[in-house]
């Protein structure tokens, strides 16, 4: 008997609440129906929560996106605060820059007046004073070591040479086991030496280096240059067959060509060898012992 009691209630409060009543609306004079609505309890009261949710929303929007904003508690306070610590930093800058401006100033005025030396003012434009005649203290380990190399190096004879030899320490190979036919002779353009060999004889590399040209020349033949580390460039000409490309590292004796008699200057199997020091060309007998 309960649970039929419950579920009576029940489906009486679902009916209740779904149940439609009619609302209608009367001309006073004519008793004609004007306007009516049929509207249940359920339905009114989902409509005023829409309504007031859309209402919630509206509120909300305009708050935020306009200056209303300003007047909640608390948001005013984050808004100024924030406000005061941009001009703060402002008003610091502009009085740095105040300052700078007035020392500039009166350096200025100062010369202009006779009475602050030209030479004294190192950066008028700046706060800072610069000392010209400052130096860093040295610490009693960099005097000690100052003092022991001045001590060895006392009698280093080579510290007088205003133009040391840049070979020092260099060992050159020699290119090929070969007669020297031609000397090298500036004046008449010839800038190395002609070395007399045996057909396809191996040219071997004279120093470490990169090879930084390889090609034809219809003059020189077969034609191969090797750029080294310590500013000479050596050069090898009228070879039959060239056995590196450019940007290949070779080493000292390692073979770069075969000799040969290509190039209308060559008028038998030779290899043509120059050696360039910085630019300029230098005699190769002087370095290499041929």
């Amino acid at each position: 008997m309960a649970k039929k009691k419950k579920k009576k209630n029940r489906k009486s409060f679902w009916h209740q609440i779904r149940f439609k009543y009619k609302l209608s609306f009367f001309n006073e004079s004519t008793l004609e129906e004007v306007w009516s609505l049929r509207v249940s309890l359920f339905s009114a009261i989902t409509s005023i929560l829409f309504f007031a949710l859309f209402l919630i929303t509206i509120t909300s929007a305009i708050i935020i996106m306009t200056p209303i904003r300003n007047y909640l508690p608390g948001y005013l306070d984050v808004e100024v605060r924030k406000v005061i610590v941009q001009n703060a930093l402002r008003a610091d800058s502009l009085e740095r820059m105040i300052a700078i401006q007035s020392f500039y100033l009166d350096n200025v005025a100062g010369i202009l007046a006779g009475t602050t030396p030209l030479d004294s003012i190192r950066t008028v434009d700046s706060l800072a004073q610069v000392n010209p005649h400052y130096e860093i203290p040295r610490s009693a380990r960099e005097d000690e070591f100052v003092r022991t190399f001045e001590e060895e190096e006392k009698y280093n004879l080579t510290s007088l040479n205003p133009n040391p030899v840049p070979t020092d320490g260099i060992f050159f190979v020699k290119p090929i086991n070969g007669v020297i036919s031609a000397a090298y002779e500036p004046e008449i353009r010839h800038y190395g030496i002609d070395l007399v060999a045996s057909p396809n004889e191996s040219v071997l590399a004279t120093l470490d280096g990169t090879v930084v040209f390889t090609g034809f020349d219809p003059n020189y033949g077969n034609v191969i240059q090797i750029q080294h580390r310590n500013g000479f460039l050596s050069v090898y000409k009228h070879n039959e067959l060239l056995l590196k490309e450019i940007g290949d590292p070779v080493v000292a004796g390692e073979a770069i060509a075969l000799v040969g008699n290509t190039g209308k200057l060559s008028t038998g199997p030779h290899l043509h060898f120059e050696l360039w020091y910085r630019g300029s060309p230098v005699n190769p007998a002087e370095y290499i012992a041929f």
